[in-house]
């Protein structure tokens, strides 16, 4: 089956459903996590202004402990689930933060449910955060990176950890 393909639209970007390729509504699911900033943005361009950005590292890495990695594995290594942190998608469409935010959001084929009701979209930015994170690809496959962010590009070690008290967008976790 082709896979839709989200991207900008006159108002804005337009998150479709992986599988079906129906247009999503973000304000559905679990509260909260719409009005940031960085949810802003995304709506409207597909940037992610957290890639970079250690506290959201932190609470991207321990989100995603919870919500992902049974399946995708500790390390996005692979499991039930495909792999997550090398240069091979499942979904194309994936390779783009809109792409992986539709997946996520909306879910995808076998056992992959919709994470709405259990991640809000600003919670949702912060898993794509540490998955990306995690790549240990070609950096030239890393199309989520700008040319500025390829060239500080160094693939994940295992052991790096985020303090709480990192300074940044996101405020830690409750």
């Amino acid at each position: 089956m082709a896979q839709p393909q989200a991207g900008p639209s006159t108002t804005g970007v337009e998150f479709r459903n992986t599988i079906t390729g129906e247009i999503m509504n973000l304000d559905e699911g679990k509260p909260g996590g719409r009005d940031t900033e960085a949810v802003k943005v995304f709506k409207q361009t597909g940037e992610n202004k957290y890639l970079s950005d250690k506290s959201c590292l932190r609470n991207g890495e321990n989100l995603y402990l919870t919500s992902c990695s049974g399946c995708h594995g500790h390390l996005a290594e692979g499991k039930v689930g495909p792999g997550l942190n090398d240069n091979y998608w499942t979904y194309p469409a994936n390779t783009t933060d809109v792409g992986l935010f539709s997946t996520i959001w909306g879910g995808a084929n076998g056992m992959m449910g919709p994470h709405n009701e259990d991640l809000n979209p600003d919670e949702a930015l912060q898993v794509i955060t540490w998955i990306r994170h995690l790549y240990t690809g070609p950096k030239q496959d890393a199309v989520w990176l700008n040319d500025e962010q390829k060239k500080a590009y160094k693939p994940y070690k295992e052991g790096e950890h985020f303090s709480k008290d990192e300074k940044g967008q996101c405020k830690p976790l409750e």
